[in-house]
């Protein structure tokens, strides 16, 4: 799997970029991670629901294809794209969402934090409030998009929104619980889990 550290980098053209790669891979083309952090940013999925953005910003609101309602992005969160042949990974989308939610308890669980899923409602969670959140799009058996993991950033634009569609939802962050370690430090661990989850595999010759 190819690994790709995209820094800082703003979130549309990094969405066409996985669109372009998406659409033009083949059996012979290798997998990709991407690693990136994006400028303030809310998503909204494709039967996202406008109304979930429940105050007036100035913050960009980019309607995208993947599933779910509405996240934000900002600087200070992990965001993860995996950009995978799930047929050639003999992976269906289910079990590809709980790997990636397993990578994210995984890692959690490295600072001593006890994170879980919550039935129903994809993305990590401790004592209830969201840590991380999960959105994947699946095309021609590739997917793309990916999770965000919130690990030391400005979580007020959450509080403008109805995090992922679920009204007075908390979300909370590494920061939160005493973890002082850099964004990219937590990408770095994070991608030591999500590769021992989704091991390589060689493309089609």
């Amino acid at each position: 799997m190819i690994v790709r550290r995209l820094g800082l980098a703003p979130y549309e053209p990094t969405w066409r970029a996985m669109q372009e790669f998406t659409a033009t891979r083949d059996d012979a083309t290798p997998d990709e991670l991407w690693l990136v952090q994006h400028p303030p940013v809310y998503t909204l999925g494709q039967a996202g629901k406008p109304e979930h953005l429940i105050h007036a910003t100035e913050i960009p609101l980019v309607k995208i294809d993947r599933g779910g309602q509405i996240t934000y992005h900002g600087p200070g969160q992990v965001v993860g794209y995996l950009l995978l042949d799930l047929h050639r990974r003999q992976l269906k989308v289910r079990e590809m969402v709980s790997l990636l939610e397993q990578a994210i308890i995984d890692c959690i669980a490295d600072y001593g934090l006890d994170a879980r899923r919550k039935e129903g409602a994809p993305g990590v969670y401790i004592d209830g409030a969201k840590i991380a959140a999960l959105g994947l799009r699946v095309k021609n058996g590739c997917s793309y998009h990916g999770l965000s993991l919130n690990v030391d950033m400005d979580l007020t634009p959450f509080t403008w929104i109805n995090p992922c569609g679920y009204s007075g939802l908390k979300t909370i962050q590494l920061k939160d619980f005493g973890v002082t370690e850099a964004p990219d430090t937590v990408a770095e661990r994070l991608l030591g889990h999500l590769r021992r989850h989704f091991p390589d595999v060689a493309p089609t010759a």
